[in-house]
């Protein structure tokens, strides 16, 4: 696990260097089919990937999108389809059951399948009358990290494409520029971060609850970050949109629960009351931002991750102290994180 967190600059570099030519053609063939309605679909660390997605396509209002588990995509789904409709089913592996099942339920609905994946020639990528193939390599561990940095890049880069070809306005050179510059920022994150994430996953290894809070894009890197928890540490964690932490979960804290709070600087106003609200009931406060000095005397440590990015791309950036952050308290509570002892995965 931290041998496959330490190649994402390299991953990310691939996907974006090698995957460009066919992203363009095919974000072209499909604002071409004029889709209503484009469906995303995934499990797990996928759906999360799908959730991000989904934020980047809003932002751009290019198509309307409705996110569904790769799991409930059959049951959720009318039989017959009235819109012109696109499924983007994301799969590391190509081969996940759900994944498949979603397809073929799509397929048989007359719906067109877009496939993401990192595996070429795989049972999904065969299904798809498109493929977004990524480039993280083989990925052993079962806590998949390199492969949700890879599915983010190559999805943040077919949002840009077909928001080009939309005629979106806004300067979408300089988002690309600025996306192209993702390997550099995460290596500074894991240079920077590597100890820190250490010492907050020793000081921590006591405690069994832990909450992640995210808002906008980084709703799903909460969820991501409470997956990771769960696969690697064996704990119970869950994750938030932030606000909705107020509507009942707040009850549960106390100086016994962590909370791991995501936010991009334009969000620090909006939300610091929020936290002044957990620091009250004593809950320990990891904070991930941009913004550090807002910060500083609510959280019990502030992880100040770089403010290159734009904030609708910031997942791929937040999530990376966060993969540390589960693979050192796996270890330092005696666990193995490639292996959780319940979980297989899927590796082709």
């Amino acid at each position: 696990m931290l041998r496959e967190i330490g190649e994402e600059p390299k991953v990310v570099e691939a996907t974006l260097k090698q995957s460009q030519k066919s992203v363009a053609r095919i974000a072209e063939e499909v604002q071409s089919k004029d889709y209503s309605l484009v469906y995303i679909t995934g499990s797990g660390t996928s759906y999360h990937a799908g959730l991000a997605c989904q934020y980047v396509m809003f932002h751009f209002g290019t198509t309307f999108t409705s996110l569904i588990p790769a799991s409930e995509f059959p049951f959720w789904v009318p039989s017959t389809i009235a819109r012109k409709s696109l499924l983007m089913a994301i799969s590391q592996s190509g081969e996940s059951a759900d994944a498949l099942k979603a397809a073929d339920a799509a397929l048989d609905r007359g719906m067109d399948l877009l496939a993401v994946t990192n595996t070429k020639g795989s049972t999904l990528a065969r299904k798809a009358q498109y493929t977004l193939l990524t480039h993280a390599g083989r990925e052993l561990a079962v806590t998949a990290t390199k492969s949700f940095v890879a599915q983010l890049t190559i999805l943040y880069l077919f949002s840009l494409e077909s928001a080009e070809r939309k005629g979106t306005t806004g300067d979408l050179t300089v988002l690309r520029r600025r996306l192209s510059e993702t390997p550099r920022l995460i290596s500074e994150v894991l240079e920077s971060y590597n100890g820190t994430m250490l010492r907050l996953a020793e000081q921590h290894k006591d405690k069994s609850l832990f909450f992640a809070l995210g808002s906008g894009p980084n709703y799903a890197t909460a969820l991501e970050t409470a997956l990771k928890l769960k696969e690697a540490c064996n704990i119970f964690a869950e994750g938030f949109a932030s606000r909705e932490f107020l509507h009942g979960p707040i009850q549960l804290i106390n100086e016994k629960t962590p909370v791991v709070s995501i936010m991009s600087s334009d969000e620090v106003e909006d939300l610091v009351s929020l936290l002044r609200s957990v620091r009250r009931f004593n809950a320990p406060i990891i904070s991930i931002s941009d913004d550090k000095e807002e910060l500083r005397d609510i959280s019990t440590e502030t992880v100040r991750v770089p403010r290159s990015l734009p904030t609708i791309f910031s997942p791929i950036l937040y999530i990376v102290p966060l993969q540390l952050f589960a693979y050192y308290s796996s270890v330092s509570r005696g666990l193995n994180p490639d292996k959780p002892e319940k979980l297989t995965k899927v590796v082709k």
